[in-house]
């Protein structure tokens, strides 16, 4: 007997889909689980704030007061500081100094360590040695090589006039630091030999970061050595270029140290900066209104720098981080 399948009518009924709420944690967990951050960053924002923020509002504050550094300061003048800072020809010429030195910098200094940290990274006898010279003179401070220029570079006894001397360049040689026109780019060549090593070291360090793969690939379909560094080497090193040249403006625009000691701004203004036009307004002729105004200055040159360098430079490296970071997961 054939059995024959008679459809329910009834279909089943599934039961409705209950959404899932997510049990509530209790107020006490909530608080600790937002206090717990700030507690670990309290400290460095009141180290942030002491050291860095109460300094800049303080000068702020006394820029706008003709001030001499004893008692507190009466003389409100408003912003004739910084009008008077407009028209200094001193002022301005430490603007035009100082781009030169960032020109110098990023256009001699930098390609120059960026040679050498190409020639380091090949497999030479010795590089560990070289890469150890090389790097030595950032270690030194900057008063150390400003006293040990000061004497090479001594008029007519010193050891660079007795080197071209010797070899017969007596005409070359001279008042290095004491003529108007030699002492900037005497200056720059000092600046030279002790931060370069600096930037040799960065770049090397992006050197070694590049897969090796890469260019024996490309050596296998027959590019040349420049092929390679042009379109392997540069492209892939570019964000440690970028920083190298961030760190490098940033330092030629707060150059103080190796200047004062060297030249202390002479000859009559010729190798002064923002830094040590400051200091001689604010510890020489106690005039701390208008060297307060200067260094409100020098802030806002090197924020505006590092905001437009950030937005237009370093964003696609920060982009690339987060990009690289959320595929990882």
């Amino acid at each position: 007997m054939a059995s024959t399948y008679v459809k329910d009518p009834t279909p089943a009924t599934v039961p409705p889909r209950q959404p899932v709420t997510r049990a509530r944690r209790p107020l006490a967990r909530r608080i600790v689980d937002w206090l717990t951050p700030f507690c670990f960053t309290l400290p460095a924002l009141l180290l942030f704030g002491a050291l860095v923020l109460a300094p800049i509002l303080y000068a702020l504050y006394v820029s706008l007061f003709n001030w001499g550094g004893f008692g507190s300061p009466s003389d409100y003048v408003g912003l004739d500081n910084y009008s008077r800072l407009l028209r200094d020809p001193v002022f301005l010429g430490d603007l035009w100094r100082g781009l030169l030195l960032v020109l110098f910098s990023v256009c001699v200094q930098l390609p120059f360590a960026l040679a050498m940290a190409v020639l380091l990274n090949q497999k030479l006898r010795g590089r560990a040695l070289y890469r150890m010279l090389f790097f030595a003179p950032y270690v030194l401070s900057e008063v150390i090589t400003g006293v040990l220029f000061s004497m090479m570079f001594a008029p007519d006894d010193g050891l660079a006039d007795r080197v071209l001397g010797s070899v017969g360049l007596d005409g070359l040689g001279g008042l290095w630091f004491a003529d108007q026109d030699h002492v900037l780019p005497t200056l720059f060549l000092v600046m030279t030999w002790k931060y370069f090593g600096f930037h040799m070291m960065l770049y090397l360090a992006g050197l070694q970061g590049i897969p090796a793969e890469l260019h024996d690939a490309a050596r296998i379909d027959g590019a040349g050595a420049w092929q390679r560094f042009r379109h392997i080497t540069l492209p892939l090193l570019g964000p440690t270029v970028r920083i190298s040249v961030f760190l490098s403006v940033i330092g030629a625009i707060q150059l103080f140290d190796l200047v004062w000691v060297v030249t202390q701004g002479g000859p009559d203004h010729h190798s002064e900066t923002m830094a040590v036009t400051m200091f001689q307004f604010g510890f020489k002729r106690y005039q701390i209104g208008y060297a307060s105004a200067i260094s409100i200055g020098m802030f806002l040159i090197s924020l505006v720098f590092a905001l437009i360098y950030q937005r237009s430079v370093l964003r696609r490296d920060t982009q690339g981080a987060l990009t690289t970071m959320r595929a990882s997961r």
